[in-house]
């Protein structure tokens, strides 16, 4: 997510820009597949991620109007994120991207253990 005035190129750059990075993908998989989730239970659904690169990259997705942050306010407190309209449009977007990278993950992993050299 950029801050101040942005532009954009095309609508697939809007899109990248919004969903770029190696996390939110996941946190939007995340949030479509378990619904609205805690923090902690998201952490333990998105492996790898940190608990400070979790809190950014939910932040970002907020101010995106993206995923939606409910604050309870009760001891101890609580706080729930789900997907607004938009992340859920922008999943269903998505979903290609997740089919193209399931039919194709064994040749990529194929490609990448062994790069071609040269021109192709």
């Amino acid at each position: 997510m950029a801050k101040g005035k942005v532009s954009y190129s095309c609508g697939l750059d809007a899109a990248v820009d919004v969903v770029g990075g190696k996390w939110k993908p996941l946190i939007l998989w995340a949030l479509h597949e378990a619904g609205t989730r805690r923090f902690g239970e998201l952490r333990r659904d998105v492996s790898g991620v940190s608990e400070k690169m979790l809190i950014q990259q939910l932040r970002e997705l907020e101010a995106d109007g993206i995923v939606h942050r409910e604050v309870y306010r009760e001891v101890p407190p609580r706080v729930e994120y789900s997907l607004t309209g938009l992340g859920q449009s922008l999943n269903t977007a998505l979903l290609p991207l997740g089919q193209w990278g399931d039919d194709f993950m064994s040749q990529i992993l194929r490609n990448r253990e062994h790069p071609r050299t040269g021109p192709a």
